[in-house]
């Protein structure tokens, strides 16, 4: 056994036709947040750390829906959310309608890790984000003017916007840019610690107060002693189908190994509605997703690397190891 990563930034329809200028800086983080994270593991930092230190550098990047580049809510506001949870403890922290914490997954950590409660949302979380000390910003920091028109023409179209999903045919986008995706990050450390983080600001023109599946743990989020899981997609079926849970669940009452039941599990829901991440206590990796594309990146120590969008073979590998 030794350490692995894997991370995403997002699942849906994601057509091949995205152009270079929208793909290559979210491959880019993508890419970087990989080095930093086998760095990290590298350095024997613990698999807790490293998926918070992912998650602020996807959070911190506006081409991913968290963070600097969450999407709106039908007021024009960002609402945010993040969850943590370490695996061998099934200690974990969730959060939820932030509108000025710079990052989610840190205030999400400090209520794991400060306060006897699992989920703090909306104005007591904004409080307790100042009792901390954690860094904030005016709401208006993260209101770009991308996201204002990813909002029109979820309006425009009248809908409710997945990640990815293409706006209704009658109402294309202006460009690919209407695609942004939720991010994740799971992990194990040399010592066997699991971890796992996701963070998000949700769906475009969601109802304001609406949670998704980021911030329930046992849905988009879930950690145990036998694997760490990051989901993303569509946030209700997500929930209805406890997509993080049931993963871990078939592992520990099936006996299936983590691959087959990640594959059990997103096969059972929806097409088009999940992608996740996963790695294992024995450190095994999967990225299985049954929409079009997810953005997702992975490494193990026995030198194994990927970096892609779509089905393998359109993926960078290097497969000097095995996961």
């Amino acid at each position: 056994m030794g350490w692995a990563i894997a991370l995403h930034g997002g699942a849906g329809d994601i057509p091949r036709s995205l152009p270079p200028e929208r793909r290559e800086p979210r491959m880019a983080t993508l890419r970087r947040s990989l080095d930093l994270a086998v760095a990290a593991l590298q350095a024997g930092r613990t698999a807790l750390d490293v998926v918070e230190l992912v998650v602020r550098e996807l959070e911190n990047c506006p081409h991913f829906n968290a963070g600097k580049g969450s999407v709106l809510t039908s007021d024009g506001t960002v609402e945010m959310e993040a969850s943590i949870m370490d695996g061998n403890t099934m200690r974990c922290g969730a959060v939820s309608g932030l509108s000025t914490v710079v990052n989610a997954i840190s205030l999400a950590r400090l209520v794991m890790e400060k306060t006897p409660h699992i989920y703090l949302g909306f104005h007591g979380a904004e409080a307790f984000a100042r009792d901390q000390g954690v860094e904030t910003r005016d709401p208006g920091h993260f209101i770009t003017d991308e996201n204002i028109e990813r909002l029109r023409l979820a309006k425009q179209a009248n809908r409710v916007q997945i990640d990815y999903t293409q706006p209704m045919k009658a109402q294309p986008p202006t460009d690919d840019n209407s695609r942004i995706g939720t991010v994740g990050c799971v992990a194990i450390d040399s010592s066997g610690n699991l971890a796992t983080a996701t963070s998000t600001g949700g769906l475009v023109n969601k109802m304001a107060g609406r949670i998704g599946d980021t911030p329930i743990i046992g849905a988009g989020t879930y950690a145990s002693p036998l694997c760490a899981v990051s989901a993303t997609g569509k946030g209700e079926s997500i929930i209805r189908h406890t997509v993080g849970r049931d993963v871990a669940a078939l592992m520990e009452h099936r006996g299936l190994p983590l691959k087959e039941a990640a594959a059990r599990v997103v096969a059972g829901v929806p097409r088009g509605d999940v992608g996740l991440v996963a790695v294992s206590a024995a450190g095994e990796v999967t990225m299985v997703y049954n929409t079009s594309g997810m953005f997702r990146a992975c490494a193990t120590e026995d030198g194994y690397s990927e970096v892609g969008i779509w089905p393998e073979a359109d993926s960078d590998a290097n497969a000097n190891g095995g996961n």
